[in-house]
């Protein structure tokens, strides 16, 4: 599973990279805060709203600490797409949020 740290996601976006991050937190956890642009799919939908993704691109997964995103991760890798999963999660990512 490839991985980036939520630091090195943060500098990416600081630096003007356009990520295609996916959050997979359920929806009370988003209210308080995610990455700017990142869709939000919940977890127990990534099976269902894959068809939405696009398999040329690359998206970086996030969740809480990182255990639910590296499920997801795991999942799509194995459905042909690439997926990054962002260590730690938004407990450690320390960028701007909305």
């Amino acid at each position: 599973m490839k991985r980036l740290t939520a630091k090195e996601v943060q500098e990416k976006l600081e630096n003007g990279e356009q990520l295609n991050i996916i959050d997979v937190r359920e929806v009370d956890e988003v209210k308080e805060g995610k990455i700017p642009g990142a869709n939000h799919i919940p977890l127990g939908l990534v099976e269902f709203k894959m068809n939405e993704l696009d398999k040329k691109k690359e998206y970086v997964m996030v969740c809480r600490s990182g255990a639910r995103s590296g499920r997801a991760t795991t999942y799509l890798e194995g459905q042909g797409f690439n997926v990054i999963n962002m260590d730690g999660g938004m407990m450690s990512y320390e960028g701007k949020t909305e």
